[in-house]
């Protein structure tokens, strides 16, 4: 609680798949715990310190919320693949298996529970209007792709507090003053000899700003 005594925390939050809701497949049950803790602590921290109101806290609802759901509904999915629960799924499963021995266009269609992914907040109140209008992986909301650099990876170097992506501009030179507690990272595309920073960050664009959370989710861009 921080000096002032202003802080009232409710009684507990919901982490992870304690209630097993989420079918045992694609390992999103434990995914969702690791997530939902980095989500909630940064905001903790943040109120505790006094340096954002108890309000921060109710996106943590909002965002993990969305988060289950997302995973409650691939982990079921998954679970109906490999066991179909009518005869319509089961005649859809059989078919999908055969034709995708032969046929790329069906082997998308194999669901065999896919690997868990992070959630795009999409519904957050920390995320603002898409003032670039790039590439979709990179959105608002979304959690940030990883660009191998020529010294290293990009998440790296976004380390575990608010970031400045700044790419293909340069910062203004009081920046750093202003926002003292902001991580500042500047990179051009000569800095990716792969082409991903271009790809999943500007894609026609010719330079961006994103702001990016704790949690490496995209605040705005």
């Amino acid at each position: 609680m921080p000096p002032d005594g202003n802080f009232s925390p409710s009684p507990g939050y919901f982490a992870g798949d304690s209630a097993h809701q989420v079918s045992p497949f694609d390992a999103r049950g434990a995914n969702s715990g690791v997530q939902d803790t980095d989500n909630l602590s940064w905001k903790l921290k943040a109120v505790i310190d006094g340096i954002a109101s108890d309000a921060l806290i109710d996106s943590y609802n909002t965002e993990r919320v969305d988060a289950a759901k997302e995973n409650i509904r691939h982990s079921t999915q998954s679970t109906d693949f490999i066991t179909p629960k009518s005869a319509p799924s089961r005649i859809f499963r059989d078919a999908v298996l055969n034709l995708a021995e032969q046929y790329p266009f069906a082997q998308p269609l194999v669901n065999s529970s896919r690997l868990s992914l992070p959630c795009v907040y999409y519904l957050s109140p920390l995320i603002t209007p898409d003032a670039l209008h790039g590439p979709s992986h990179s959105r608002p909301g979304a959690p940030c792709c990883d660009a191998a650099l020529q010294n290293g990876y990009l998440l790296q170097q976004l380390g575990g507090g608010f970031a400045l992506l700044w790419i293909n501009i340069a910062p203004p030179n009081n920046v750093q003053d202003l926002f003292p507690t902001i991580g500042m990272v500047a990179l051009r595309i000569g800095d990716d000899p792969s082409g991903a920073l271009q790809d999943r960050y500007l894609g026609t664009a010719d330079r961006a700003v994103y702001l990016i959370g704790p949690d490496q989710h995209i605040a705005a861009r």
